[in-house]
């Protein structure tokens, strides 16, 4: 049996940073690498049900093993790591923390990748645990590993066909006890502003600057709450591009807010701008489009206790402390919520996602591993 350190370690060297930029499915070829390893795992350990489509979605099942009514559980995973920090030439250490723990991180120079390779292994070890003790009773365990979910692509091609299990949870989360029912409602805002350019020596009276009147709509934006000033259950407006020039200007913006009243309250004070520099220097200034991402997941999870009652005692089984946390962020499984798999997420055990400071303590895999035996073990109606 492979140790989920042995996995991790190996996985984490294969470069699987999605690229927003690229209209193909996945973003980038190194997941495709990831994926046929995987499946290459899942058929040495004894796995024959595995599909690995034309868009690297890799799917597996391990059939039931008892006549008794046990849930069907689905365990996810993503393929792709976060293209904010390079990730190319990963080289992982073991190493001791200040405070006494022994992690695993990179070099300083590139992210460490647990964000979600440590979620990947760590489903990869529970499989091979089941696969090796034919005696501890399970229901039908369905494992999902998705290309480009830090690019929100994540669940574009998901077969909700051929992966059906009762419900699932996304292995996803960071420190060790997160239980993650509730998210941000998201919408990505786009304010184009059209100016009128003229010789700069003879624009008096003339001339509307879209860089100065975007910078006046990013001033009001950045007065409101934003991410640098908020935590917790807070929302906030993210402005994260302004482009232009005099001429033509664009900025985006993110909204995001766990209450759908104040979420929708932020849409509306946008409006509100818009409509108010539009007053100001003529209709059509300002044009405004809102595209909603995702929605917070509550509203499906709060219909189905059992699940998260199932992953509180399992991780109180495997030594875990259980903590209902707020996602300020969302995962594949928040919008597979809203295509009828309610699915909550589950801490990894990693530290400061997307970033060169990213870690993971050594005992953090081996408690969300255990975590997720004692799920499935403890799956029985």
């Amino acid at each position: 049996m492979i140790d989920v350190v042995d996995r991790f370690i190996n996985y984490v060297k294969i470069n699987t940073q999605s690229r927003e930029s690229s209209k193909t499915t996945p973003s980038t070829p190194g997941q495709w690498d990831l994926a046929h390893l995987l499946e290459d795992e899942l058929h040495s350990m004894g796995v024959t049900e595995t599909k690995l489509d034309n868009n690297c979605y890799l799917y597996a099942k391990i059939p039931a093993n008892t006549t008794k009514k046990y849930y069907n559980i689905g365990l996810i995973a993503h393929l792709d790591t976060s293209p904010d920090e390079k990730g190319l030439g990963v080289k992982p250490h073991i190493t001791n923390l200040k405070n006494g723990e022994v992690a695993i991180t990179s070099d300083g120079t590139t992210l460490l990748g647990a964000d979600d390779k440590a979620g990947i292994a760590e489903i990869m070890s529970a499989a091979e645990f089941f696969m090796e003790n034919p005696d501890v009773e399970h229901g039908d365990i369905y494992i999902a590993f998705t290309p480009d979910e830090e690019i929100g692509r994540g669940t574009d091609f998901f077969d909700l066909t051929y992966f059906t299990p009762d419900f699932a949870y996304t292995v996803d989360g960071g420190e060790v006890g997160e239980l993650e029912i509730e998210n941000f409602n998201a919408a990505k805002l786009t304010i184009e502003v059209t100016g009128k350019n003229y010789h700069p020596g003879y624009a008096k009276g003339k001339m509307r600057n879209a860089v100065l009147i975007a910078s006046k709509i990013v001033e009001v934006l950045s007065s409101e709450q934003i991410p640098e000033t908020t935590d917790g259950q807070v929302g906030f407006f993210h402005v994260t591009s302004i482009t232009g020039n005099v001429s033509k200007a664009k900025i985006v913006c993110l909204i995001r807010d766990f209450d759908e009243k104040e979420f929708n309250s932020k849409k509306e004070f946008t409006q509100y701008i818009v409509d108010n520099i539009n007053e100001q220097f003529g209709e059509g200034t300002v044009k405004l489009s809102i595209e909603d991402q995702y929605k917070n997941m509550f509203e499906v999870i709060c219909k189905y206790p059992h699940v998260v009652d199932l992953a509180k005692k399992a991780m109180i089984k495997a030594g875990v402390t259980p903590k209902l946390t707020p996602i300020r962020g969302g995962t594949d499984g928040v919008k597979l919520c809203f295509m009828g798999m309610p699915c909550p997420n589950l801490f990894t055990g990693g530290m400061n996602f997307h970033s060169k400071e990213e870690y993971i303590p050594i005992k953090s895999l081996n408690a969300a591993e255990d975590t997720l035996i004692e799920i499935i073990k403890g799956a029985e109606k």
